[in-house]
Order: C-alpha cells, then sequence, then structure tokens
C-alpha cells in the first residue's frame, strides 16, 4: 500500500512539473511574440513610407484591420502596449534572435526581413538600443542582465504592470521582487499600490521588510494559461459563464432566452463579453445586437441594490462600445441595468446620451418593458427562495 502512494504521489510530481513547463513555454512564446509586434510597430511608425498618411490614426486602422481579419487581442490599447513593452526592455531582442535560431526554421527569417525593410542591421538595433541602459551602472535590471530569465520567470500580465513604471529603479525593484518571491500578478498589483517600493525606502529595518515578502504568494504556472491574453493567443474560446451564483446564471439564462424569443430584432451576439482596460478586466453579462434600432444591447445584472457605481461602470462599456464597436450606421448602444433584491427589483436603462427624439421613441417600442424585465427577476428570485 505504501508504495502504491509512492507511486501515485511520484506521478502528481511528473505531472505537474511538465504540465507546468508547457504552460511556461505557451507564456514564453506569447511575450517573445508581442515584443516582435512591438519592435515591428515602432519601426514602422518612425520609418514607414505611408505612415504620415495615417498620423494618430495608425494603430487604430492596423487594430481594425487585424479585426476585420480575426485576429485576437490586438485591440488598439494592446497594440499601444506591444509598443511600450519593446521600448521598456528593448533587450529581449537578444533572447528573441536566440531562440529564432535555436529553432532552426523560417522563423528566424521573419526578424530578417523586418530588420531588412527598415534598412537597418540587427547588431546596430542591438546597440542602439541596450547601449543606454548598460550605460546606467546604478540600475541593474534583469531584463537587460538576463532577459532570457526575465521572459522565462514572468508572464506578460507581469510585464504589463512593470511598463506602468516611469522610475527605471522602481521598475527594476518590483521586477526582482516579483521573481525572487514568485508574486501572481494581483499580489504584484497590490504591493505597487500599498507603495511598497516608498515603504521600503523610508524603513529603518529593510532586512525585516524583506524578510515579510518572502513565501507570501507563490505563482502557480497553471493560472497562467487561463489568462483572457494566453487564451486569445491560442485562440481558444474563453468561458462564457464566470459567476458562481446560481440565481445570476439562472436570471443571466432566463433573460437570454426570453429577448431571443421576444421577436424584436434582439441577435444574441455574447455573453460575459470581456473588454480589457490597463490590464484590467471586465464582463458585460449579456450582448445584443439589434437589428432594428442598428445598435448594441449591453445587459448588466447584479445581485442586490443599485448603487450609482453601477449606472458610471455602464457608462464605461458604453463609451468603450461607442469606440470600438459601432460602426457606419450604427447607433450609440444602450445599456440596461439590472438589480435585485429579494423580491424588489429596478430596471435602468442607460441611454448612452442618445439625443434624437424619433430614434428614443422607437427605442421605447422595440425594447420590452420595465415590467417585463422586473418579471423575469421576480420569478426567479420566488424559485430559489422556495428552495430554501
Amino acid at each position: 500500500m505504501q508504495n502504491l502512494q509512492n507511486i501515485s504521489v511520484q506521478i502528481e510530481s511528473i505531472n505537474t512539473y511538465f504540465s507546468d513547463y508547457a504552460n511556461r513555454q505557451v507564456n514564453y512564446a506569447y511575450t517573445l511574440r508581442n515584443w516582435l509586434i512591438g519592435m515591428y510597430l515602432f519601426e514602422y511608425e518612425q520609418k514607414g513610407q505611408d505612415r504620415a498618411e495615417y498620423g494618430d490614426n495608425l494603430y487604430r486602422n492596423i487594430a481594425n484591420n487585424l479585426k476585420e481579419k480575426k485576429v485576437k487581442g490586438m485591440s488598439l490599447m494592446m497594440l499601444h502596449s506591444f509598443k511600450n513593452f519593446f521600448l521598456t526592455y528593448p533587450s529581449i531582442i537578444q533572447t528573441l534572435t536566440e531562440q529564432l535560431k535555436l529553432e532552426k526554421n523560417n522563423d528566424y527569417k521573419i526578424i530578417q526581413s523586418m530588420i531588412g525593410k527598415f534598412n537597418l542591421d540587427e547588431n546596430e538595433i542591438i546597440q542602439s538600443l541596450i547601449g543606454n541602459f548598460k550605460a546606467d551602472k546604478k540600475v541593474k535590471s534583469i531584463a537587460v542582465e538576463n532577459p532570457s530569465l526575465f521572459v522565462g520567470k514572468v508572464s506578460f500580465t507581469h510585464i504589463l504592470e512593470f511598463i506602468k513604471i516611469d522610475d527605471s529603479t522602481q521598475r527594476s525593484f518590483y521586477e526582482i521582487q516579483t521573481i525572487k518571491n514568485n508574486w501572481t500578478v494581483r499580489q504584484l498589483q497590490r504591493e505597487i499600490s500599498a507603495m511598497l517600493y516608498e515603504r521600503i525606502g523610508l524603513s529603518s529595518n529593510k532586512e525585516l521588510m524583506f524578510d515579510k515578502l518572502k513565501n507570501d504568494t507563490l505563482s502557480n504556472f497553471s493560472e497562467i494559461v487561463k489568462s483572457p491574453y494566453i487564451l486569445e493567443f491560442l485562440n481558444i474560446p474563453e468561458q462564457s459563464q464566470f459567476s458562481e451564483n446560481d440565481l445570476e446564471q439562472s436570471i443571466i439564462n432566463h433573460l437570454q432566452n426570453f429577448l431571443v424569443e421576444l421577436g424584436r430584432g434582439f441577435c444574441f451576439e455574447a455573453r460575459q463579453k470581456r473588454i480589457s482596460f490597463n490590464n484590467k478586466h471586465y464582463r458585460i453579462d449579456l450582448v445584443f445586437y439589434h437589428r432594428i434600432l442598428k445598435c448594441h444591447i449591453l445587459i448588466d445584472l447584479k445581485i442586490g441594490d443599485f448603487d450609482h457605481s453601477d449606472a458610471g461602470q455602464m457608462n464605461v462599456y458604453l463609451n468603450y462600445f461607442k469606440e470600438n464597436e459601432m460602426v457606419e450606421n450604427d447607433n450609440p448602444p444602450i445599456g440596461i441595468i439590472l438589480c435585485s433584491q429579494k423580491d424588489n427589483a429596478l430596471v435602468h436603462y442607460a441611454l448612452g446620451g442618445l439625443s434624437q427624439e424619433i430614434f428614443v421613441s422607437k427605442y421605447k417600442l422595440q425594447l420590452p418593458t420595465e415590467q417585463e424585465l422586473k418579471n423575469i427577476i421576480e420569478i426567479d428570485v420566488k424559485s430559489f427562495e422556495k428552495r430554501d
């Protein structure tokens, strides 16, 4: 029996090791890809022959073009993040070129053709970009001293937090602490928000503060593959249900079916639609496109009382859709917030700043009434109360 237990433990250890190894490899490839895209964008922005034709809309046009080609994870904000990644960590070119050479395939021609297009020499790029970093002996960045270790030990989601830090010494501090203490992204965000760098600088007992950081939160590489960015990279669909609240899922299911069957032009588009801002993710419960109103309708469900922050969050969603999802001849999106507190329900419509009276009248005819939506919530709430 003891031998059987030992074998099970060994097999579990082997499985964990290679599972983490596979996830590290995915993250490694994703990080290098993003750096290379950032390099290409920067070089094109500086030397592209037709860049002046697009001006400030260059990145927006690229993002729209990639969206049409069904390339995921290439929003306007992410493209800018890729470029900033390249500018913040130019030394990663060493890791990238070494990796492509090791592969011994045609992938290395990607970087060669890109460099050739801009009439640049690879060594010239390395020297010009990295020289300034190594000249500053006061700042010892892991990314400069050992770029392969840096890319292998942190996820790109960590890197998105690093590139927000302007001060190179401060950024290097968080790089070192993240790797040394195996911080998750959430732990890194907490420490930056808590001004750990500044507090240690002011502390009279720095060693004691560093000791407290050890073994705080261990990073698990199996979590990396669940990152929305990695899922996009691997072209794996995200899970459509994130809430653990059975009541919330029941209401959303009921609502989704009701609106589709209503026959008033609702076309289901997405459930738990993710939108990201500066490495923070939000999810809209239901997204429809209304073929008669020619606009998106966003529905967000809140279990509990309505709060002013709910309206503020919906306003963010509406502004995002106006800027990123609306196409020519679309009307501005409409937001609906559904709130439930026991048997009370509040339905709040957010018009998104609509000013056309004709459209507003039409919108009132096409959307379900507040009472209809309120009834859906009350039916589900009462059914759950009976279970209890």
